[in-house]
């Protein structure tokens, strides 16, 4: 490897792999890109040309991040933004709402998060990242009282819980369901018609498609004002077949666009990017902000970065969720927490496989399970734990009751293994250190899954905070913190962070105008790439960048008292309030902020519908009827998440 140092000539940083191609090796982490200006990229840590060296000596990316601003159009606007209004260094700790819940100093926009995380997010989208607050219930899906249908209503909404769950049509016929629907209804002494078979395989099904389609419309209608986002939703089925769902996202809700068997498409990056393309043009062009991959994968990172060069058309990002579920999984490898988390386990198996024995002893098991189910499954072990360490009494008494210690239970060898660990007080000291580093990311995570508005706004800062709560658990000891603060570190940069969420944090109110602000070359270039793929027309990037200036100075409507005032509101709404006098740059504000920063995984769509009508060998009458029933089921199931998101939420 080079030896550091901040030299301007560029084969100090990198070696000429082939010349005629142009490819060049990275002398820090040995990477091979292609072209000149891709390595400079790469060498500035700037994501969307290429992934960012994670090995670079900090001089010599702030050297080459300055020489690529140096380069671009409107850099005298952008760069000049740092003024003495504008502080450069950040406010630590003190005043921070996300430090620990027992000594945060909240502000008035600062709203504590629920354990679960399924929780409505702050009006100012703000996150407070206390380490235990109290518990939220399940999401319950709500019905319509009262309401009286028309027999055709009543069978097409038959016909749509069928249609969204993927149940079979013939289940229609079953004695069961026919007793189920008498004993639902006997008492109301009003006629029901049951749909048949043939009616809920044609009329019904195709009154629905007709239905959706007239919804989805609506929806489409939006991507005018706000963009929208490509959400890829991938998985290898058990054929081995790697399969896409591709989805498009903006506030008024997903929509499911179309299914695709890509196994051929691993290996082929022009082959998956040709499918791609294809989903952009149905969707228009200047509709997409930003594509959003279900993961980090190697091949899907090359496609990105080939996206990005060959297409210059909109951003790529991987889900949120799959990045902070990285994280987990690479904290879970840290030597010191794979020792408490492999105890923990000890116990929690133990006493969910003697569940019935441990009760025969009388004796008082916790309040609720201490397994918490999740869709992120790597972030289940440190819910358990973090339910341990609050049942930590209870779990105590359990084990120290006479009940216990009378029970066959007691003298076997697990019993007394476990009873070691939960006496022993190095393992609940494990335990609390694991949980420092561990819930704050929980938390952001449960606020990324559960809110009904679109993040980009505020993951830039919200993942900041979440290191600044890791360090103030870790009492400012660097030896203690380093390790978690290298592993998300090392995540954001190569994976997470994207121009968008830099557009985001300068162009949020709530945050720019804030004392703690912080501006650096790598916002400053964020928010330049942004503008760039954003906005097509070379006359508006110039208008945008003038009227950057009226928003960073306050001046016009933006110094009035009402916009000042509420700068805490959602982002959006202060911009569609506030921000008239700058049209141009009040339209590009809207459409980052109406980009979401996770990916398909939060709306959990039933596969198999996909799986099946990837599966040749039927008729074109029925594999079309299959094509309905594929796009009628998976727009139901986002409709109705978004329908459920916003009434929790409201």
């Amino acid at each position: 490897m080079a030896a550091s140092g901040a030299s301007a000539s560029i084969e100090v940083h990198c070696t000429i792999q082939d010349s005629k191609k142009g490819k060049f090796q990275c002398n820090y982490c040995g990477k091979v890109v292609s072209k000149m200006s891709r390595i400079k990229y790469h060498l500035g840590g700037i994501r969307g040309e290429v992934t960012p060296c994670t090995e670079v000596p900090a001089d010599v990316k702030k050297l080459f991040l300055g020489k690529l601003c140096e380069n671009k159009t409107m850099n005298k606007v952008v760069l000049n933004l740092a003024t003495s209004e504008t502080p450069l260094k950040r406010k630590r700790c003190p005043g921070m709402n996300s430090c620990t819940s027992s000594k945060s100093q909240s502000t008035e926009s600062a709203s504590s998060w629920k354990s679960e995380g399924m929780t409505s997010a702050p009006e100012d989208g703000s996150a407070d990242l206390s380490l235990f607050s109290e518990e939220a219930g399940l999401w319950e899906r709500t019905f319509s009282e009262g309401k009286e249908y028309r027999p055709s209503m009543q069978a097409r909404l038959i016909g749509r819980f069928f249609y969204e769950n993927g149940i079979d049509f013939n289940a229609v016929n079953s004695p069961s369901f026919q007793e189920m629907m008498t004993a639902t209804v006997g008492n109301a002494h009003c006629e029901y018609d049951i749909p048949s078979y043939r009616e809920l395989k044609g009329p019904i099904l195709q009154e629905e498609v007709k239905e959706m389609r007239q919804y989805l419309q609506t929806v489409r209608q939006s991507w005018g004002t706000t963009g929208c986002s490509i959400l890829l939703d991938g998985w290898i089925d058990e054929k081995g077949r790697t399969l896409v769902n591709f989805l498009a996202d903006c506030p008024q809700g997903a929509i499911y666009l179309s299914s695709t068997d890509i196994s051929s498409c691993v290996g082929d990056v022009d082959a998956f990017l040709s499918i791609l393309n294809g989903v952009i043009e149905e969707v228009g062009g200047n509709n997409v902000i930003q594509i959003v991959a279900w993961s980090a994968e190697d091949w899907l990172e090359n496609a990105g970065e080939k996206f990005i060069e060959k297409y210059k058309r909109a951003m790529w990002g991987v889900s949120a969720s799959h990045c902070i579920e990285l994280m987990l999984e690479k904290i879970g490898m840290v030597s010191s927490v794979k020792g408490v988390m492999k105890k923990a386990k000890t116990v929690v198996e133990f006493i969910h496989t003697h569940a019935p024995g441990l009760e025969l002893t009388g004796s008082q098991t916790l309040g609720h399970e201490l397994l918490k189910p999740h869709k992120i499954i790597s972030a289940i072990p440190y819910m358990t734990l973090e339910n341990m360490v609050s049942g930590k009494k209870k779990l105590r008494e359990m084990f120290l009751s006479s009940g216990w210690s009378t029970s066959l239970l007691a003298s076997s060898e697990e019993g007394k293994r476990v009873v070691d660990l939960i006496s022993n007080p190095s393992f609940w000291h494990g335990a609390r250190m694991v949980l420092k580093a561990t819930v704050p990311l929980l938390r952001v995570l449960g606020f990324i899954l559960g809110s009904d508005k679109p993040q980009a706004g505020y993951i830039y800062e919200t993942m900041d905070q979440v290191k600044e709560t890791i360090r103030s658990e870790f009492e400012n000891n660097e030896s203690r913190y380093m390790p978690f603060w290298k592993i998300i570190d090392g995540i954001w940069n190569a994976h997470l962070h994207s121009p968008l969420h830099a557009a985001g944090y300068y162009l949020n109110p709530s945050l720019f105008y804030a004392s703690d602000f912080y501006f650096d070359a790598e916002v400053a270039f964020g928010l330049l790439c942004s503008i760039v793929l954003m906005v097509r027309d070379l006359d508006a990037q110039v208008v945008i960048a003038l009227q950057i200036d009226k928003y960073r100075h306050a001046k016009g409507a933006f110094a009035e008292g009402s916009a000042v005032d509420k700068r805490n509101i959602s982002p959006v709404d202060w911009w569609s309030r506030f921000g008239e006098e700058c049209p141009q740059l009040q339209r590009f504000a809207i459409r980052v902020f109406s980009q979401t920063c996770d990916g398909s995984s939060r709306y959990g769509l039933k596969r198999d519908m996909a799986e099946k009508l990837l599966t040749g060998g039927r008729n074109r009458t029925d594999q079309e009827r299959l094509r309905d029933l594929t796009f009628l089921s998976y727009n139901l199931q986002l409709q109705q998440f978004h329908s459920k998101l916003v009434r929790n939420n409201y």
